[in-house]
């Protein structure tokens, strides 16, 4: 808007000339001018569609994209790569993992997984687990550690057989699932891993007097690379990360069997 014009210039009668109002002298003993009614409404339908005109404009002006959040340059938070998960298996544990980092936290998330199953309590499937995890190296030792943490004693307490059976009527839970890994240290062919999970345990039935709740738990493993795949030198367990329990109504003890056994487990990848 120029000059003129914000103090009422434009043009006269079609001619394309200017007009330059000047003050007009006025009377100080005069009664004060009073500016016409409808003049005040013009003015003010005026500045109204001024208005509107410029909102529409500025609501028809495109928005630059939000910038999209930057992860923090101390983590790598564990994420989707859309690398499909490995193909071979070894006494039914997932095998043949890359060697790179993600390869290590795939095969901890996996070796997690088992590490922290119902098959632990079986003899005969603990040393199966064992071997197909383990690296030779640790193999002796591992297996004589878990095959003490593992004892008759301990699965008479649980309410177990000493093969890691259920009674008649129950359904025995020991579920693992990972919720995110975290490599700690990467170099000569070695890996340490964090595996942050949830775990479901205990006997469902009606006179269980372990019923089966959840908890929240890292597994940490340290890696070593044997030329072929990824396996296990040392594992160690600690509570949490736990979040806050939510609102979730409890399922019924058969629900919770038929959960466990109709629900299949994945083969997990970075």
């Amino acid at each position: 808007m120029s000059t003129d014009e914000h103090y009422g210039g434009g043009e006269v009668g079609g001619t394309g000339q200017t007009r330059t109002r000047f003050p007009e002298p006025s009377d100080p003993y005069a009664p004060p001018r009073r500016t016409p009614r409808g003049l005040i409404t013009v003015v003010g339908v005026v500045v109204l569609l001024i208005a509107a005109i410029a909102f529409a404009n500025q609501s028809n002006t495109p928005k630059a994209p939000p910038t999209a959040d930057k992860a923090p340059a101390t983590t790598n938070p564990t994420a989707a790569t859309g690398v499909a998960p490995v193909d071979g298996k070894a006494s039914g544990v997932p095998s043949g993992f890359p060697q790179d980092q993600q390869g290590a936290q795939s095969a901890a998330s996996n070796y997690a997984v088992v590490l922290g199953s119902d098959g632990m309590f079986n003899p005969a499937r603990r040393r199966a687990i064992v071997n197909a995890v383990a690296d030779a190296s640790t193999r002796t030792a591992l297996q004589s550690g878990f095959d003490a943490d593992y004892s008759p004693g301990l699965l008479a307490q649980i309410g177990l057989t000493k093969d890691g059976l259920a009674p008649t009527g129950s359904t025995f839970v020991s579920r693992t699932v990972p919720a995110g890994t975290k490599v700690t240290a990467f170099a000569n062919g070695t890996a340490s891993v964090e595996v942050w999970c949830i775990g479901m345990f205990g006997l469902t039935g009606e006179k269980s007097t372990r019923p089966v709740t959840s908890g929240w738990f890292t597994i940490s493993l340290k890696l070593t690379w044997n030329g072929s795949d990824w396996k296990v030198l040392e594992t160690a367990q600690r509570d949490g990360p736990t979040p806050v329990t939510g609102d979730d109504p409890v399922s019924t003890s058969d629900e919770i069997g038929r959960a466990v056994t109709e629900f299949g487990g994945f083969t997990y990848a970075r």
